[in-house]
């Protein structure tokens, strides 16, 4: 290809559209961590308490959910960026979704649980996906449903989650 294009090594890859990439003979690991502090800044949240779970156990949001309305553009600008930093982390999926489905007509009970969110990527920052050197990698997936646990139309909420080897990767 050096023949026909004009290319330039620039060694492995450290960075991609966001993506941190540190490299070894050993691992790989992919994060995000710089585009997780931008979002805490932005939402003058980066001096906040850390919590230990994205949501608080037990919650149940609605979108009937009275309260003050909260903005709807803010609101959806945070979930986006939320919903992109879920590339790295899989932990954040289930809850980012859960928030998502109230970006019409948001309240303050949902920006409540946003900035929970928030709270816990204060204190996983530097999580993201490990790939790891092994001779015989093992597929091994799960699945669950909360069977009706969307309190205003019955949905279940179904999720799944593949490991190779330690790594979640969808």
């Amino acid at each position: 290809m050096t023949r026909e294009f004009e290319m330039t090594d620039l060694g492995l890859m450290k960075f991609f559209l966001g993506l941190e990439v540190r490299q070894v003979e050993t691992c790989i690991l992919v994060s995000q961590e710089t585009y997780a502090k931008e979002i805490l800044k932005k939402y003058k949240m980066a001096n906040c308490n850390p919590v230990s779970t994205p949501m608080e156990p037990g919650a149940k949001l609605s979108k009937f959910d009275e309260g003050e309305h909260v903005d709807a553009s803010r609101y959806q600008s945070l979930v986006g960026s939320l919903r992109y930093l879920t590339c790295t982390r899989p932990d954040l999926s289930l809850s980012v979704g859960i928030v998502s489905r109230f970006m019409e007509e948001p309240v303050h009970s949902h920006w409540k649980a946003l900035k929970r969110i928030l709270r816990y990527i204060q204190g996983t920052m530097s999580l993201g996906l490990f790939y790891s050197k092994a001779e015989d990698y093992k597929l091994v997936g799960y699945s669950d449903s909360d069977w009706c646990g969307d309190i205003d139309d019955r949905k279940s909420t179904s999720g799944y989650v593949f490991f190779m080897e330690d790594t979640a990767f969808t």
